[in-house]
This record gives structure tokens, sequence and C-alpha cells, in this order.
């Protein structure tokens, strides 16, 4: 079995353009629009200056609108300025009003003052009576007796303005007192309460502290307690190593002391009879 052909024919784009000739141009080209139609120089600054001046559609309507506001302007400040005259003109009736009820009171008064002054009118009238001498006594007595009655009400009212005044002098006296007194208690009260507080804080800080420090002194110990154990650890140690190196050493010497004597003896010559044999080493 043989492969299959999976070759494709390549097909050169610049030259299968070439074979198909010019192609049709539906648009327009690029010379079109080069040669396009342009407005003058004229031309232009008149579109120019159309723009500046905007439409004249929206420069009637902003016309209009500004008739509208200054109409409705004028109709807001006629409405306000007729209400300050009607209060005005209230305020101007109120006062004539006032004015007349006060005369009213005062010719009130004058004719009560008048109705209480009538029976000197009367005796002024009838001393051109016969017994006009007794009527004037009578009078005079009477207003003798008029005016201490009169005497006696002022007094009287004095004295109860002055009572009522020294009742009221008294009893502002005591409600300043009370509140000075209330005042000084809540006073009393928040500086012993500032005062349990600052004790209790104190009381705590100083329980905190003792605790604290109870902790230090233990740590503190605990410390030291390790500190001395580890010391003594170190000076076991330190013996021991001590004593072995001496031990180690003194065995060194000991080797050293019998091989040193061992090399004497045999550099010594042994003698055997008359002849001095040299040692040999073995």
């Amino acid at each position: 079995m043989g492969k299959r052909d999976n070759r494709v024919a390549y097909i050169n784009p610049i030259a299968a353009a070439r074979a198909r000739g010019p192609a049709n141009n539906a648009g327009p080209t690029i010379q079109d629009y080069l040669s396009r139609p342009r407005p003058t120089w004229e031309e232009l600054k008149e579109q120019l200056e159309k723009k500046k001046k905007g439409s004249r559609a929206l420069a009637d309507f902003e016309d209009k609108m500004n008739v509208k506001w200054k109409k409705e302007l004028a109709k807001n400040r006629e409405k306000l300025l007729a209400g300050i005259e009607k209060e005005k003109d209230k305020k101007t009736t109120d006062k004539e009003k006032e004015e007349k009820k006060e005369k009213k009171e005062k010719k009130k008064k004058e004719k009560k003052k008048s109705n209480r002054h009538s029976p000197s009118s009367s005796s002024s009238s009838s001393s051109d009576s016969p017994c006009s001498f007794s009527t004037e006594t009578e009078d005079a007595d009477e207003k003798k007796s008029v005016k201490k009655k009169r005497k006696r009400k002022k007094s009287s009212t004095r004295r109860a303005s002055d009572s009522s005044e020294g009742e009221s002098d008294a009893e502002s006296k005591k409600k300043k007192k009370r509140i000075k007194q209330e005042g000084d208690k809540d006073k009393d009260d928040k500086s012993r309460k500032r005062k349990r507080k600052a004790e209790r804080s104190y009381k705590d800080s100083s329980s905190e502290s003792s605790a604290e420090s109870e902790g230090e002194e233990v740590a503190d110990a605990k410390k030291k307690k390790r500190s001395s154990e580890e010391k003594e650890k170190i000076t076991d140690k330190s013996k021991k190593k001590r004593k072995k190196k001496h031990k180690k050493h003194g065995k060194r010497k000991k080797r050293k002391a019998a091989s040193q004597s061992d090399s004497e003896l045999d550099q010594q010559p042994h003698r055997h009879g008359s002849l001095i044999l040299p040692t040999v080493h073995k």
C-alpha cells in the first residue's frame, strides 16, 4: 500500500491577479476625492460668521422667555408690596384701637373720680340755703373721713405690698439657699464619688502592682535558682573534665617514665665476665 497523495496545487496570487485583469471599481476613486468641489475662502468666512451669530430661532425664543420672566417678576413684586402695605395698615389700625381703648379707660377713671367728689359739689350748690354753715361743716367732716379712709387704704396696701415683697424676698432667699445647699450636696457627692473611684483605682493598681512585683520576685528567684543550678552543673562538668585530664596526664607521665627507664636499661652495656657485650636490640 502506498501513501496518499496529499499535495495541493500552489497558485501565485500576484500572477492570478494579473491574469484576472483590472478590477471593476464600483466606488469613487482617489482622483475623484481629490477633485471634489471645495468652497472658496469668502464662502467659508460667511459660514463661520453665521455660526458665530447663531440661529435666529434660538434668539427669538430667548427674547420671549425674558419677556415672560419680566412679567412674572413684576407680578411677584406687586404682591409683596401689597402684603407689606397691608401689614403696615394692620399695625396702624391696631395702634389706633389701643389708643382709643386707653382714652376710654382714662375717661372712665375721670368719671369715677368725679362721682367720688360729687358731695362736695352738692354742698357748694346748697351754700345759698339758710343752714349753709352746718352743711359746710358736715362736708368738711365727710372729706376728712374720706381722706382718712384713703390714707388707711393706702397704708394697708403699702403694708401688704411691703409684706408681700418681704415674703417674696424671704422666699427667694430661701430658694437661693436651698439651691446652694443642693449644689453643695451635689458637689460633695461628686467629690466623694471621685475619691472613692480614686481609692478603688489606687487599690486595684496597688494590688496589681503587688501581684506583678510578687510575680517578678518569684520569676527572679526561679531565674536565680536556674542560674545557680546551671553554674553548679558547669562547675561539676569542669571538675570532672579536670579529673579526667589529670588522670590521663598521670597515665601519660607513668608511661613516659616507664618508657624512659626501659630505654636507659637498653642503652647500658651488659657485663659478661670480663667482656663488655653491647646490647642487641630485639
